[in-house]
């Protein structure tokens, strides 16, 4: 699948997920407004929907027509944003910008964002929950789907890694410290999202480890090419300030391996990653696709 053909897939299947997601999220004139302001505002405020996309390709290669997992790429949406929210707050990374425009606590107060946060990610879980309706989905299989939003999520997942980030700095944490923060803090959610749509599916066995095996490589590359354009990035094109991992002595592949040996890791990330999905053929064009957008994109 060629760039021009894979972007106005991505674009089109994200359309369809804000569709859903409007519907989903309370209307911002309603008790409490503040709130519901809040949570639309961090919703809209842009971004790839790669999670949601990932959901929606895991159930494509495992045999569902791509609409029978929106309600669960949906909430995966609203379970990551919930994150960023969160992520963003003074007790964790303090950041001003999110996507070009000013972060949640920035505009709506630091306790507004927190409860923004809390109701986006049980929102998530709700909406992800409504895919046992859907027509041609077992119900079991929904559940299923459920529990891997939760590992990607939940205290042995994101929140794991999160708790290590805080607690280590550049000067502080080794290699593998490093590593477990970045399969978890961000690779995990990204996988596990993957997993989500394929278990959805029915997809097992050596077939979902395969795309486990993919989820885990992307997930890495995608974390560690965050860090390069933390350095060499645009801060117009990224919508956020260039340098802060170095201003708040966070650990980075740059800062433990250099640019260039970080810039090799991402190569080799992305050459195991196509490796896994070979088993798939066709099927999973898009996700060879997506991996290759990941390692080279510039925001």
């Amino acid at each position: 699948m060629n760039k021009d053909k894979f972007i106005e897939q991505l674009k089109s299947m994200g359309a369809e997920v804000d569709d859903l997601l409007d519907k989903i999220l309370p209307p911002g004139d309603a008790r409490p407004e503040e709130l519901h302001r809040a949570m639309r505002y961090s919703v809209f405020a842009g971004g790839k929907r790669l999670r949601p996309f990932l959901v929606l390709q895991g159930a494509f290669v495992g045999g569902l027509h791509y609409r029978q997992a929106l309600p669960l790429a949906a909430g995966a949406e609203l379970i990551h944003v919930s994150s960023l929210v969160h992520d963003d707050l003074p007790c964790m990374d303090d950041d001003d910008l999110r996507r070009g425009k000013p972060t949640n606590h920035k505009v709506f107060g630091e306790a507004m964002a927190l409860l923004c946060g809390d109701a986006l990610i049980m929102l998530g879980f709700d909406a992800a929950a409504a895919n046992a309706e859907i027509e041609g989905v077992k119900a079991i299989r929904a559940l299923a789907a459920l529990r891997e939003l939760h590992c990607g999520v939940g205290y042995a997942g994101m929140l794991s890694g999160q708790a290590i980030d805080i607690s280590f700095t550049a000067s502080t944490a080794t290699p593998e410290t490093l590593d477990y923060i970045h399969r978890h803090k961000t690779g995990s959610f990204i996988t596990y999202a993957l997993r989500a749509g394929a278990v959805l599916s029915g997809l097992a066995g050596e077939d979902l480890d395969a795309l486990t095996g993919y989820g885990n490589d992307m997930g890495l590359a995608f974390q560690i090419t965050d860090d390069i354009l933390d350095i060499v990035g645009d801060p117009v094109l990224l919508g956020k300030s260039i340098g802060s991992d170095q201003r708040q002595d966070k650990a980075t592949y740059p800062s433990l391996y250099g640019l260039d040996q970080a810039k090799r890791r991402v190569a080799d990330l992305a050459e195991s990653g196509h490796a896994h999905l070979e088993r798939f053929g066709t099927q999973a064009d898009s996700l060879h696709a997506l991996l290759d957008y990941i390692v080279e994109r510039d925001r």
